[in-house]
């Protein structure tokens, strides 16, 4: 395929799924693509480089939970262990509306997330820095907090939900083998509530679950931890 037919396959693919995009958002995921799988070669970003893979394994996997809740015009996030940008770059070409902070551990990868805003016109604050640290400076600032991790649910919530103010979010993108009910603890201490727990399947039949936590009350200030007792001693 060219450029056109990608960027063509890119509007198929979003509309397909009733998530209408225009040329121009189309350009910007295509650019996307391009600019890191051409990174990826010096810089370890992703496994997933085919690019028909790439518009469902991140693009799709990014945006579609947040079709389900639809975050409020104008709304503040922060993506948490962002890596290479997904679930937020492909969210806010969707929604450009939204305010986005990518926070993420490795410099390396926070220079690529600035050039690669940069590159597709993408306004975002990127910020070098362990998210339990900036958790304690940045409590309860953001009307909804995200990650797409490996971690599980117990240890994540404390990582997400303490930047929350009382009546946002926190929306996990998961797994369907985790026992979320495992979490309840952690995320009642936290100041959450587990309110939906929802299962759907990718265009490519891939199973995902997402998560949305609401924040009900503001989280102890003892909360987050340092890593390494968020690591050993789950909540």
């Amino acid at each position: 395929m060219g450029r056109q037919d990608k960027i063509q396959y890119i509007i198929s693919a979003f509309e397909s799924l009733g998530l209408p995009i225009n040329e121009n958002q189309a350009c910007q995921y295509y650019d996307l693509y391009e600019f890191m799988v051409d990174y990826n070669k010096n810089v370890n970003l992703t496994s997933i480089t085919d690019f028909e893979e790439v518009v469902v394994k991140h693009y799709i996997d990014s945006v579609l939970p947040f079709s389900m809740f639809s975050p409020t015009e104008g709304a503040s996030f922060i993506d948490v262990g962002t890596g290479a940008g997904f679930p937020a770059l492909p969210l806010l070409i969707f929604r450009p509306d939204l305010k986005g902070t990518l926070c993420d551990s490795l410099q390396k990868r926070c220079v690529y997330l600035e050039r690669a805003c940069e590159k597709i016109g993408v306004k975002a604050e990127i910020i070098h820095a362990r998210s339990e640290e900036l958790g304690r400076g940045r409590r309860e600032q953001y009307d909804f907090s995200t990650a797409r991790a490996v971690s599980a649910m117990p240890v994540l919530s404390e990582y997400c939900i303490p930047f929350v103010k009382v009546g946002g979010y926190f929306t996990a993108l998961k797994s369907v083998n985790e026992d979320i009910s495992a979490a309840k603890n952690a995320v009642t201490l936290l100041g959450g509530a587990i309110e939906n727990i929802e299962d759907y399947k990718l265009p490519n039949g891939d199973d995902r679950r997402v998560v949305r936590i609401k924040k009900i009350s503001q989280t102890p200030t003892k909360y987050p931890r340092s890593t390494a007792n968020i690591s050993k001693k789950p909540l």
